[in-house]
């Protein structure tokens, strides 16, 4: 975020895997501060709900790592003259939801697993990584009491009853590698 402020630049590329503050979290944060800057998430993982919360978070393209090699330059390209750019595999995986929810009305209305506010995300990843509450409270300048708040309302709101679930909970999700 820093260097995006810093250099504003044209187009930032995103792995959504990243220590810290994932690659969705930072792609809503650049769009927010800067709006100008396209974002191009570059990553290996290419479930339908991932590529959906993606566009959400306001990415204009995505490409597979295994794909990068041929259309990486072609996509930075596209996505800086504010077009949208999708390597061939992310289509598919894109038409084939909208296809299998039936209609148009039922692909925008499908049942979505729990919805995580931004704060949420990053509390989750962070405490997936291994952080402990005070941990959290420093990375995010919070109170403890605050940290520890959050942890209570995430463990209830996805139902978990452990750290052990949240942290398969962050990785099914591609908040945090395995």
């Amino acid at each position: 975020m820093d260097k995006a402020k810093r250099l504003h630049p044209d187009v930032i590329v995103l792995d959504v895997s990243m220590p810290n503050l994932n690659g969705l979290e930072a792609t809503r944060q650049i769009r927010k501060a800067l709006p100008e800057v396209e974002v191009l998430i570059l990553t290996m993982h290419d479930s339908e709900e991932l590529v959906r919360e993606v566009l959400e978070a306001g990415a204009r393209g995505f490409v597979l790592k295994s794909d990068a090699g041929r259309e990486l330059v072609t996509a930075v390209e596209t996505v800086r003259n504010r077009k949208p750019y999708f390597t061939s595999r992310v289509s598919e995986i894109v038409l084939d939801g909208y296809l299998h929810a039936g209609n148009r009305a039922e692909a925008f209305n499908a049942p979505r697993t729990v919805r995580l506010s931004p704060r949420e995300r990053e509390i989750v990843q962070l405490l997936a990584e291994g952080k402990s509450n005070k941990e959290v409270a420093v990375a995010l300048h919070i109170s403890v009491k605050t940290a520890e708040t959050h942890r209570t309302n995430l463990m209830r709101k996805l139902d978990m009853h452990s750290i052990g679930e949240l942290v398969r909970y962050a990785i099914r999700n591609k908040m945090v590698e395995p």
